[in-house]
């Protein structure tokens, strides 16, 4: 598969694996299912493998960790600090104070069975910690060779700055798809003025792109189901959009997902989208998104089919409440 560079020098496939959905929020685990589906992205080309040690409350990183044994140097490994969850299901918290990070640090390594992080991102910016003192400390990590490079998933654009004025961030995390455009505005044109590379979560609108969620199936646990893009007449004009999307990817003889997937690869060569799937044929699928060429009049022609303007409703941010913290 294509390399891409995050940031500053850190290689990396042009779509990566996200392995949140593995461990919560989309229905019940199943980890040897999930096992298969990371060995088999590694056998695909793809070597960014997104973990956090939120995800089932640890679970993630201890699934990501037995799945990549013996394969750790064919890999870039990702985690993210700062939303804790005491147990799955759990309420979240923010912590990102200095001390705490050198501890989660540690016990992120040991659930992932390494001695290094690839990519470490401050998962949310800790209200009552200066993005300064979290990030400064996150750079003695880098400077004791437990951590390579740094990221930041979420900020504000001015906690960005600062982030940037501290330590060299190699990568910036953000919700952006065909679907939600928000970060085109502030977000996309800063981390290119700081050299910050964009990796992109939720590609496929949380699987809505695919044309193969069925969202009356969700359980009410699914954490998609607080998501007004997917109820009422959000849902209905996003359907209609989903439908011209799917005509024009049949002109074009791919998937609407891996049309969705190739028209951001081609927003620029520092975007690396992270699909999430449990499924090998997704992978394969979405693996294959990142051979697409598409030329000028394709993209305009996208642009036309499902512009910006086209999609309904406010996302569902998974936001952590300020008052939430309890340590």
């Amino acid at each position: 598969m294509e390399k891409r560079t995050l940031g500053h020098g850190l290689a990396v496939s042009a779509i990566g694996l996200g392995c949140m959905g593995m461990s919560q929020d989309y229905g019940p685990a199943d980890d040897t299912r999930s096992m298969d589906t990371i060995r088999h992205a590694i056998d695909s080309g793809v070597t960014l493998i997104d973990t956090s040690m939120s995800y089932g409350a640890g679970s993630n990183e201890q699934l990501v960790g037995r799945a990549i044994a013996g394969r750790r140097d064919e890999i870039v490994l990702a985690t993210k600090f700062g939303i804790v969850r005491d147990q799955p299901g759990d309420p979240a918290r923010l912590c990102a104070r200095p001390d705490d990070i050198r501890r989660f640090c540690d016990a992120s390594l040991a659930r992932l069975g390494t001695d290094r992080i690839d990519l470490y991102y401050l998962h949310r910016v800790d209200p009552d910690v200066p993005i300064e003192d979290s990030v400064g400390a996150m750079s003695e990590l880098v400077a004791a060779g437990k951590v390579r490079y740094l990221g930041i998933s979420e900020t504000e654009p001015a906690e960005l700055e600062r982030a940037s004025a501290v330590h060299p961030i190699s990568a910036v995390q953000y919700e952006w798809s065909l679907s939600w455009r928000e970060p085109e505005d502030d977000i996309v044109p800063l981390a290119r003025k700081l050299g910050a590379g964009i990796v992109v979560f939720s590609p496929l609108g949380r699987g809505f792109l695919t044309g193969k969620l069925d969202i009356g199936a969700l359980g009410p646990d699914d954490d998609r189901m607080p998501d007004q893009r997917f109820h009422g007449a959000h849902l209905t004009r996003n359907t209609e959009q989903l439908h011209r999307l799917a005509e024009l990817a049949e002109h074009h003889g791919v998937t609407p997902g891996q049309l969705a997937l190739a028209w951001l690869l081609h927003q620029g060569d520092d975007v690396v989208p992270i699909p999430g799937t449990r499924s090998r044929e997704r992978v394969t699928e979405n693996a294959a998104a990142a051979r697409i060429e598409l030329s000028a009049e394709d993209l305009a022609q996208l642009e036309a089919t499902v512009p910006r303007s086209s999609w309904s409703g406010d996302r569902h941010s998974f936001a952590v409440p300020r008052t939430s913290r309890t340590d």
